[in-house]
This record gives structure tokens, sequence and C-alpha cells, in this order.
């Protein structure tokens, strides 16, 4: 398998290359469970969901029987007690030998869960063995980005061979970025905001060709780095700039829009929309520069302005 490109539902059609293979004991299963922690936002609590069908797809027996899947809300101030515990474990299909030892690996997993910052552990399966003991066979784990200052030794395990080398390179300068298939590069600061600008170039006929959050630490060389990013993509024709000044300063971005075109030679339309702090110190920036930057203070036109200079192919 090294050196071969693997392909599955969670690499995509493209694959991934295989740079490392994992040898296990094989072990043989009476049962195989399905067991995740997640939190929930809805009640801003962790939850444990919970099914005796595991070892398959669990968004299949999700949509085929959604009886089979139990979850649990944990109160953050008790954690997952015994009664918990055992009541979880009770729902998975084992023998009544087996119960307590999946009990507590419920609570261990749940004490990963909370002391290395997880944003999710999902093990599929969870099983039993013939001879009633409670091994995880298979395991998912992802960790919250943000507590990498203190987790330092699960950061260090990463591998970014398995990741875009675009979204990688985004990364190191605070960008969050991922390639979409259309034609219109963003650059927004916010994540909630990216998405209402991707919704915005949809809404006038336009395809987003990325989803870039360059947040509140946006300085001019994060943003000629966004430039070059969304760049090396050949399909984009046209860049939305939709910039709110509440978490960075709109000077900054127009400091950095007008050297990323100036040192990039910028040959496709730039449309940028600011709002917020020293809005007025950017558009005069902007409007002084002599480039080709339309510059816009409301979103719709902004957007439809886009769409009109960067048509689909």
């Amino acid at each position: 398998m090294l050196n071969h490109k693997l392909i599955t539902k969670q690499t995509g059609a493209a694959g991934k290359e295989v740079t490392a293979v994992y040898v296990v004991e094989r072990r043989d299963a009476r049962t195989e469970a399905y067991l995740a922690i997640l939190m929930d936002r809805a009640t801003q609590k962790p939850m444990i969901v919970a099914s005796a069908q595991g070892g398959m797809d669990i968004e299949g027996v999700a949509a085929e029987d959604p009886d089979a899947i139990k979850t649990f809300s944990v109160e953050l101030d008790a954690g997952v007690t015994d009664k918990l515990a055992t009541e979880i474990a009770s729902v998975l299909g084992y023998t009544q030998e087996a119960i307590p030892e999946a009990a507590k690996t419920i609570q261990n997993l749940y004490k990963v869960f909370i002391e290395k910052d997880c944003t999710q552990v999902e093990i599929n399966p969870l099983s039993e063995t013939p001879d009633h003991r409670v091994l995880a066979m298979d395991a998912k784990l992802g960790f919250d980005d943000n507590a990498d200052f203190r987790q330092k030794d699960v950061f260090s395990w990463r591998d970014p061979t398995q990741e875009d080398p675009e979204e990688v390179e985004a990364s190191k300068y605070g960008l969050n970025f991922i390639k979409l298939d259309g034609n219109i590069a963003n650059i927004v600061n916010g994540a909630g905001l990216a998405m209402a600008t991707m919704d915005i170039i949809k809404l006038y006929g336009g395809e987003p060709a990325n989803f870039l959050d360059c947040g509140g630490t946006a300085t001019p060389q994060t943003i000629e780095k966004a430039f070059q990013l969304i760049l090396s993509d050949k399909k984009v024709n046209g860049i939305f700039v939709n910039i709110f000044g509440g978490i960075v300063r709109c000077d900054y971005v127009a400091e950095g829009l007008i050297a990323a075109t100036k040192n990039l030679k910028l040959t496709v339309p730039v449309v940028v929309r600011l709002q917020g702090t020293n809005m007025e110190k950017a558009k005069e920036m902007i409007d002084n520069s002599g480039l080709q930057l339309y510059a816009f203070e409301d979103l719709d036109p902004a957007a439809e302005k886009i769409v009109e200079l960067a048509p689909k192919a």
C-alpha cells in the first residue's frame, strides 16, 4: 500500500497517498458497537452517541433505523458517572460479563475527550471479544485547533502529507483556507461572514472558488499571502474581498490589497467591500492607488459587481 493512492469516501475521488501503514494484532469480535463523544451545540454539553449496530456506516444506520441510535447528555460538573456509564454500556448489545469493562472504557474515553480538548472521539467498532474483553478496534479523534498551545504532544503528531498543501501553507499565516470548485475567490474575516459571502455570490449567479477566513489577525503580509494562495487556482477569474473592520483594521486590509495588486501584477478584477474601523481611510487609499480595485460600502452591489466582472466559464 505504501506510495500508492488510497481512495475512500473520506479521501474523495482524488484519493490520498499512503505514507505510513499501522500494523495491529487481529482480534475476533462477537459484538461490534458504535460509540462517539461530541459537543451538542443545542445543550452546550458533551453528548455520547451509542448504537449496538457498529462496524458499519453509522450514517446509513441513522437513515434506515434511527431508533438504533441512542444519545446521552453529559453534565459537565458530574461527568460520566458510574450509573450513566453502565446505562450507556447496556445499550451496546454486550453480554452481562462485558458491561462492567465497557462502562469503564466509556469513562476513560470521556476523560480523553475532556483532557485532550477533543471535538470528537469516535470508536467504530467498540467490540466485545469472545472472551468478553472490550476493545476499541478502530477510532477517529478530532482536536480543537484553539487548544494547540496546551496540547503540544497531540499536535506534534500532525501529518501534513495527508492534507491539502495549500491549506497547510495557509494555516502558517493564520488563514483558514478551503478550496472549492467555483471561479470567484473570497477573502473574508470571520467564518460566519465567509459563509454569508459565499451565499450571496451564489444568489447573484456566481460560484465561490474558496472559503478563506483571515480572522482578526489580518496584516498587509497575510492579505498578500491570501492573494497568492487563491491565484494558484487557475479557475479564479475574480476576487471578492469582504471585510468587516470590527476585529481588523480596514486600512490594514487596503494596504495589503494595494501591495498584492502591485506585487502580483493582478489581471483579474478585484471588488472590495469594507465596513468598520478606518473605513474612510481605507477607501481613500484604494481610490488614490490608481489600480483597478472596485470599492463598495454595501454588500449586495459589491457581490453583484464581482459576478458581473467574473462570469462563469
